[in-house]
């Protein structure tokens, strides 16, 4: 037995791969703490806990690790494994290994640097679109040098194990022992495939510990397998008739009749405005990554946002407005549909998301020309079948012409020619005498910060200059518009789709959602802020209601200025939390029915018994069961 073991030892190069692994994933989440020390101050118990519970991820993906490689070993036939092609092949494989693992430590940090996060179902979606992802990162970073780096390190560390692996060789394999071998690598790959990251207690409610302690290899593996959750397998429930009463309640407001008062969760209304109906032009600019601390309107010191904080003074300026989430889809889910925020994927990126009721399921019944206008590839995310299915004529970067296209990078063109085709479709709609809906989303507000030369007085790949540009391509292109026959009967509507970043201290931080929202026309509003807390969802009902329309409804979304302000909250979430903000309260939803409720979250954010506030914890309940309800019954479809 003991000659076993020895024998075992001797020729487990899969275990010293393991033990690599660990070595090299606990090395990264130091340099990440030291990072993030501002974020994560010294406590002890804090800092032990999140190494042993990164100790408990990383073994999970150490013993992936083993196994795939003591599988592989006994898989290659005994005498191949001891030839000198069998040994080269080893070595080749390790280096490969190695190679990889450097690639996915450098990836974490660059990763990290920009969402603050471990990898998660952002990488997960990234990976489908490899083109933008890849092309990125060439242009963000030194590509070649790392790259070569990373080589240089793996190739040493091979040719460091050369001998271990040599002895691995030379060491037979018999029958018994490899039995042996493929049965405990087998119960273990079994045991520890029963893991799932929300089975281990939470360390802290500060979400930056909980990252640190946390593996981005297991995270990445446990988003994509769960990357769309059903809401009423993972997440806290009450009675159907309770959730159905509530929704309604929040949902309809005194100038809208319920069509089917009696049947759950189904809030078909019709909206009566007793006021001549405005035939105007709608023209949604959906601006990536604009945060709100972006402004000196919200307390700034550096003037990055000149022209926004002037056109905030000619506009109904929202100061309390969120997103729902922290990605585009999110964004253009809610601005187009006017509902929560769904578990998972965004209904955008789900199959059978067309026909669904929208603005311009709306529009286009009152003759409108609605338009989605992007300065990308609009595959990109399903975009463009998203769009198309809905009632949107589609324009991508494949439709722009070469004098449209003078700057672009891998994500789109610069936003300024975006706008210049923006304007050009407004001119083929008002040449055909038709009102049109445009929805614009641009690009350049996002790294790698490229954009034409000589615009603003900054340098290119900051993120601040980026946000100087997009600043300045805002204003270009609202005084271009000034010239057109169009424009005084245009309600400019200009909304971020998410926070430049979403990362913080608390699961949902509320100010990581916190962005801007300008309705600019000034022949009919005017200038005004808006206190209000407003949700993303809350903007398709609230144009339609500038534009004094009577029609029949499905939004969940409400007519903020026709929302009495006791109501007013935001609903905020990330793929996996759904969160409900409201009278400085916030509810959090998260998978395994777990709640709770947070009170003052932006500054002190004390957490307490959610049965503190009931009556809070079952509107957002209902907001979150009552959409996934919908969803899947039909609700959300289109009204013939």
């Amino acid at each position: 037995m003991l000659n076993l073991h020895r024998t075992v030892w001797r020729l487990n190069l899969p275990a010293l791969l393991a033990i690599i692994t660990i070595i090299a994933f606990t090395l990264l989440r130091f340099a990440l703490l030291v990072r993030s020390l501002e974020q994560v101050p010294f406590y002890l118990p804090d800092y032990a806990g999140l190494f042993l519970r990164g100790l408990l991820f990383d073994s999970v993906v150490a013993a992936y690790v083993y196994g795939f490689f003591s599988l592989w070993g006994l898989l290659v036939p005994e005498k191949l494994r001891q030839s000198k092609i069998g040994h080269k092949l080893t070595l080749l494989v390790t280096f490969i290994y190695l190679y990889g693992l450097g690639f996915v430590i450098t990836g974490e940090w660059f990763f990290w640097g920009e969402f603050n996060v471990r990898f998660n179902f952002i990488a997960v979606d990234y990976l489908v679109y490899s083109r933008e992802v890849t092309g990125n990162i060439q242009e963000s970073y030194p590509v070649v040098p790392i790259f070569s780096a990373i080589a240089l390190v793996a190739l040493l560390v091979t040719f460091l194990l050369r001998h271990r692996i040599q002895e691995s060789i030379n060491h037979p394999l018999t029958p018994k022992l490899r039995l042996i071998t493929a049965a405990i690598t087998l119960v273990m790959l079994a045991l520890v495939g029963q893991l799932r990251g929300n089975d281990v207690p939470p360390l802290s409610h500060n979400m930056y510990i909980e990252e640190l302690a946390h593996n981005g290899v297991f995270q990445f593996f446990y988003a994509f397998r769960h990357n769309n959750l059903e809401y009423d397998k993972f997440y806290q429930l009450i009675d159907e008739q309770k959730a159905s009463n509530l929704l309604k309640a929040n949902v309809v407001l005194p100038h809208e009749t319920l069509l089917k008062p009696h049947d759950l969760f189904d809030v078909t209304r019709q909206v009566t405005v007793n006021k001549p109906e405005r035939r105007l032009n709608v023209m949604l600019i959906t601006v990536e990554s604009l945060s709100a601390d972006y402004l000196t309107q919200f307390g700034r010191e550096e003037n990055i946002t000149p022209n926004l904080d002037k056109l905030a003074t000619k506009s109904l300026f929202f100061t309390q407005y969120y997103a729902t989430g922290n990605r585009t889809v999110r964004g253009l889910e809610s601005l187009t549909l006017g509902i929560p925020p769904t578990a998972g994927s965004a209904v955008v990126r789900r199959p059978h998301n067309d026909g669904l009721f929208s603005l311009a399921s709306v529009l286009n019944k009152k003759g409108y020309d609605s338009k989605f206008i992007y300065g990308g590839y609009g595959y990109f995310d399903n975009m463009n079948a998203f769009f198309a299915g809905n009632g949107y004529q589609v324009i991508d970067r494949t439709d722009f012409s070469e004098d449209e296209q003078g700057f672009a990078n891998v994500w789109g063109v610069a936003d300024e020619y975006l706008y210049l085709r923006t304007l050009r479709e407004a001119d083929k709609s008002y040449a055909a005498k038709k009102p049109f809906f445009s929805i614009v989303m641009t690009t350049s507000n996002h790294r790698p910060y490229t954009f034409p030369q000589g615009r603003i007085d900054a340098p290119q790949k900051k993120w601040s200059s980026a946000v100087k540009y997009t600043d300045w391509a805002i204003a270009h292109f609202l005084a271009q518009a000034k010239k057109k026959p169009w424009f005084n009967d245009t309600i400019f509507v200009i909304s971020a789709d998410h926070c430049a970043g979403s990362a913080g201290k608390t699961a949902v931080p509320v100010e990581r959602y916190h962005i801007p929202l300008f309705i600019y026309a000034p022949k009919y509003f005017a200038p005004k802020q808006v206190s209000q807390i407003t949700s993303q969802m809350d903007v398709p009902p609230t144009i339609l209601g500038l534009l004094n329309m009577s029609y029949i409804s499905r939004f969940m979304g409400r007519d903020v200025f026709r929302t009495p302000v006791e109501q007013q909250r935001a609903l905020i979430a990330t793929y996996q939390r759904m969160g409900l903000y409201k009278d400085n309260q916030l509810v959090i939803l998260s998978p395994q029915r777990d709640v709770e409720l947070h009170q003052d979250p932006a500054v002190t954010d004390k957490i307490v018994s959610s049965s503190t506030n009931q009556a809070l914890v079952d509107e957002a309940i209902s907001y979150y069961q009552g959409a996934d309800y919908a969803l899947r019954h039909g609700l959300l479809k289109a009204v013939e």
